[in-house]
């Protein structure tokens, strides 16, 4: 799998072999939302909190006797149908914190990756750390790049020439690729990769060799449904059968 690279002039010079373990799958839309959801409610730091009756201050003294008023009966000013009382069922401090499979939450990435590739929204460019720190600078580069609405810049590590250059932008955000992560790839529109981050990218989340064969039970499901059978199976295949 292959995907051109572009320089910061625009111009297409090259192109760099991809990881198909990582931008070449089928993506897992059910997968992406659940590490979405499970992203926003780790983030929450669940600290609201409202007083019951019990808690607020005062309201010991019964405010007027019980019969012989003509008024309803009350037993608290701090009761939850007074203005300043307690109130009932209200939030309290919880954690949010949600589980999810280490598998589900790689998959959850790769499949991120592969649906920007596979929407063509996905750039590839070189050049781009040895700019001047300069918010023109970088404004000229990106439109001179097929870039959409809002664009995500990975870089390999932490680039404060390019932090500076892109800070003002608006809908423009800078990452390292270390800290991908579902939601700021599904947030903005345009994928913009650095030719020295894609390596980074895939040796954080390539599978290895041993796991890209599907399974015998999804190869016969994929034989019986008369799919064509991934030629990396086919070698694994032959190998236990010469061993």
């Amino acid at each position: 799998m292959r995907c051109d690279v572009h320089n910061i002039a625009g111009e297409i010079t090259g192109q760099i072999d991809l990881d198909e373990s990582v931008w070449g799958i089928e993506p897992h839309i059910s997968v992406m939302h659940q590490a979405l959801l499970r992203q926003l409610a780790n983030a929450r730091k669940g600290t609201h909190n409202t007083l019951t009756r019990g808690q607020v201050r005062g309201g010991g003294r019964k405010p007027w006797r019980q019969k012989g008023t003509g008024r309803a009966r009350q037993g608290s000013i701090r009761s939850p149908q007074w203005k300043g009382g307690g109130v009932v069922w209200g939030p309290h401090p919880r954690s949010y914190v949600q589980a999810m499979p280490r598998k589900m939450r790689r998959l959850a990435i790769r499949s991120a990756l592969s649906a920007k590739l596979r929407d063509e929204r996905l750039t590839v460019v070189e050049g781009l750390m040895e700019i001047e720190p300069r918010t023109k600078i970088m404004k000229s580069i990106l439109e001179k790049l097929p870039l959409g609405r809002s664009t995500l810049i990975v870089v390999p590590e932490r680039v404060d020439v390019i932090i500076k250059a892109a800070g003002n932008l608006p809908e423009i955000e800078t990452i390292q690729a270390s800290v991908l992560n579902v939601r700021d790839l599904l947030k903005y529109d345009r994928l913009m990769v650095t030719r020295e981050a894609i390596a980074v990218i895939e040796g954080l989340w390539a599978l290895p060799e041993a796991k890209r064969a599907p399974s015998k039970w999804k190869l016969a499901r994929m034989a019986a449904r008369g799919q064509d059978i991934p030629e990396i199976a086919v070698a694994a295949d032959e190998g236990i059968t010469h061993a």
